[in-house]
């Protein structure tokens, strides 16, 4: 297990990088079932979160079919978590104005 805390509210790696999954999904869910028509900021915004929350959704589809996450890939999460977080607040931040 890999050691140190993340977040605001320095959470384990496993516990900050679940919640991240959690909230970017729900940023891509947000903008795939708006009712209102996604401005090219938000399209931008929300490719962008995409590339940074990579390994994190892969990691997700890992475990979904039942397969170990390597410790490569734990590695690059601990790498794009925070910038994954980051990416799909500024989403968020378009989506609420």
């Amino acid at each position: 297990m890999l050691l140190g805390s993340y977040g605001e509210q320095n959470q384990s790696l496993k516990d900050f990088a679940e919640s991240v999954f959690i909230f970017q999904n729900s940023m891509t869910n947000a903008v795939m079932f708006s009712e209102i028509e996604p401005s090219a900021a938000m399209l931008d915004a929300e490719q962008k979160m995409q590339i940074a929350c990579e390994p994190l959704n892969k990691a997700g589809i890992l475990q979904f079919d039942g397969l170990d996450v390597d410790f490569e890939l734990v590695r690059r999460i601990e790498q794009t978590a925070v910038s994954c977080e980051k990416a799909a607040k500024r989403l968020q931040s378009l989506l609420t104005r």
